[in-house]
Parts: structure tokens; C-alpha cells; sequence
């Protein structure tokens, strides 16, 4: 199926390690859609790679280009978007992707995320002698946010890429306005 959804933005939060890209990628192939990854608009945009960019701009010019890009999402409609873990943070990140997307929160165990993010040498946010004390701070920190952003949540942990993408669009199926007709009936 390949459809030009006037649907909703599907809209994927969570930490790191959490599943959002692959399942972003799933979603997006299931439902014929653009892919959207805030964290490759951010990379594309200043021409480094997100330890790059911590390392030689800081987390601060991070944090400004990731809000340009969840600005951007703001504008566009149809397309599954993974948001960079921490973009819920700022209030007005969580506004912009609400304005045109439904919000879903991928969780998993502390456990389940250290298992995934390995070392957490790619993770800037990460860069700690201990990741797993860490990843433990991070989703501690960030709860809270990501259950007040998100309209549901589902858990990744000991789950694989296929089923989770199938309980999100069981839940999508039954969101106004999220699918497209044509995409409601492929999917039922």
C-alpha cells in the first residue's frame, strides 16, 4: 500500500534504547508513510553526527536544533516520527508535535534499555562511567514528561519490532483523524 496519508502524524517518544526508529520504520512501511527521525533532521541540518555536535557545540546547540526540527514536524501531516528522548524536556517540543501528531510513549524496563543502548558510546547523554546508574537517572528524570506528552503508552520490553508496531496501530485504528480511511481498512 502506498497512500499520501492526510492523516495525523504518528509520533513516537521514549529513551534511548526504547525501540522508537525501528518501530518507526515498521509503522511507516505498514502504513505506506514518510519516516521522519528528529535526531537525522538535527544531524542532516549541522552536518554532524549527534556526538559530534555534543562534543564540539554542546548539548545547548543540541537542544535549539532538535526544538527547529519539532517545530518542523509541527507543520507536516502523515508521517510516523521518532523524537530524540530527551525533545520532551521543553514544553514547547511536546505543543509543536501535539499540533499535528498523536503522541505515543515507547517505554521498557531500565534493564531493557541498558541491554539495547550497550556501552553508550554513540550516546552523548550517556557518556558516564556507569550507563546503567545513568539510563536509570535519564527515564527517572524524564517520566513524568513522557506520560503527561504521550496519549498511550506501550511497553517495548521483550517485545519485538512486528508486535509492538501491531499494538500501536490496533490503538491508532480507533484515534480520530489519526489514519486515513484507506489506511483504517488496510490495517483492520
Amino acid at each position: 500500500m502506498s497512500v499520501i496519508s492526510c492523516g495525523r502524524n504518528l509520533v513516537l517518544i521514549g529513551m534511548m534504547g526504547a525501540g522508537k526508529s525501528a518501530v518507526a520504520a515498521e509503522l511507516a512501511r505498514r502504513l505506506g508513510r514518510e519516516r521522519i527521525d528528529t535526531d537525522e533532521l538535527v544531524e542532516s541540518e549541522l552536518d554532524q553526527t549527534i556526538p559530534e555536535i555534543f562534543a564540539q557545540r554542546g548539548e545547548r546547540a543540541f537542544r535549539e536544533a532538535e526544538a527547529r526540527m519539532c517545530r518542523h514536524v509541527g507543520t507536516i501531516h502523515g508521517a510516523v516520527v521518532a523524537v530524540g528522548g530527551g525533545a520532551v524536556l521543553d514544553p514547547a517540543n511536546v505543543t509543536a508535535l501535539g499540533a499535528t501528531g498523536d503522541v505515543v510513549w515507547l517505554d521498557a524496563t531500565p534493564e531493557a534499555l541498558v541491554e539495547r543502548v550497550g556501552g553508550g558510546d554513540e550516546r552523548p547523554m550517556l557518556a558516564d562511567d556507569d550507563v546503567s546508574a545513568r539510563v536509570r537517572q535519564l527515564a527517572g528524570q524524564r517520566r513524568e514528561r513522557y506520560c503527561r506528552s504521550a496519549a498511550v503508552r506501550v511497553d517495548t520490553t521483550d517485545r519485538d519490532v512486528a508486535d509492538i508496531a501491531t499494538e500501536i496501530l490496533d490503538w491508532a485504528r480507533h484515534r480520530p483523524g489519526l489514519l486515513a480511511r484507506e489506511e483504517r481498512e488496510e490495517i483492520a
